[in-house]
């Protein structure tokens, strides 16, 4: 599995996708480069191939990087390296 996360202006947290294949992944990340690259404001529109009923819409003028990662199965829930959880003591 591929994840694409998006970072994206206000939202503390990366908003993910993941994408079975490779190629399909690489051309996710170009085309979302080329779109918050463009002058036009557009809508960028994602889905997830592993929750297929998960859609996500995100307008490119709010998007401040984009990371494509490939999940190794090793560590389940694991993280792509540059993000971090944080849990609050009760």
């Amino acid at each position: 599995m591929f994840t694409i996360d998006l970072l994206v202006r206000y939202i503390p947290l990366p908003i993910s996708v993941e994408k079975k294949e490779e190629a399909e992944a690489k051309a996710l990340y170009q085309s979302i480069l080329d779109t918050i690259k463009g002058d036009d404001v557009q809508i960028i529109e994602l889905t997830c191939d592993k929750q297929p009923d998960k859609k996500i819409a995100v307008l490119s003028n709010q998007v401040t990087g984009v990371i494509i990662s490939q999940r190794d199965g090793t560590a389940p829930g694991a993280r792509a390296p540059g993000f971090f959880g944080a849990l609050a003591d009760k």
